[in-house]
């Protein structure tokens, strides 16, 4: 692969894709699909300006992620995802139907950044990777957000949705800037959430015993 991977952070040369380039474009494709799990069109919105701007190469195929008419429909449905979370109660409709379109996109986005790989390879991966990262973040905050409602009312619902509006953003932009340390945060959440997940398992079957 020649060309540059993530523009501010390599010199403009050619150079074939090595190890370090593949780790690196893992890590990124981990960080988005992570940061997909808490919105899903934020950041799918900030990797297109990042490949609009020449901060993130996507692999081929995937180009059109950056091109104009995508980033204004990701725009309009990032501001209509964003704003349709702060409302109680509708939150927990629309978590109960974007599960698929999180693990989705949470594949759709790691296959973009897997750069000069087998097209069964990438997507194998992206599948298992990406989107079982996106689907296990989504899963835990929709549980975080179930425990907000039944403790608060829901009046804290919005004060968790801002808190996931920045999980989002903040991962997506680490992802894109600095691939491996996003990838260490998502490890972190995910390790954090599947113990919540399997906690909250737990209260559920000694409740129905």
């Amino acid at each position: 692969m020649a060309g540059v991977l993530f523009g501010p952070f390599f010199p403009a040369v050619t150079m074939d894709l090595n190890l370090p380039q593949i780790i690196l474009a893992v890590a990124a494709g981990i960080g988005l699909a992570a940061a997909v799990g808490f919105r899903i069109f934020v950041p799918m919105l900030l990797a297109g300006l990042a490949a609009k701007t020449g901060h993130l190469h996507l692999a081929g195929g995937f180009t059109w992620l950056g091109s104009d008419v995508a980033l204004v429909m990701l725009t309009v449905a990032a501001l209509a995802e964003v704003a349709a979370y702060f409302v109680p109660f509708f939150d927990h409709l629309l978590d109960s139907v974007s599960g698929p379109v999180a693990v989705a996109a949470g594949t759709l986005l790691m296959a973009s950044t897997l750069i000069e790989m087998e097209p069964w390879l990438r997507w194998v991966l992206a599948l298992v990777a990406g989107g079982g990262t996106a689907g296990l973040v989504h899963a835990g905050s929709a549980g975080l957000r179930a425990g907000s409602t039944a403790t608060t009312g829901g009046f804290a619902n919005p004060v968790y949705a801002g808190f996931e509006l920045g999980a989002s953003t903040f991962l997506s932009v680490l992802a894109i800037a600095v691939p491996v340390l996003a990838l260490a945060v998502a490890l972190f959440v995910v390790v954090r959430l599947s113990r919540l997940i399997g906690r909250g398992v737990q209260r559920v079957r000694r409740g129905n015993r």
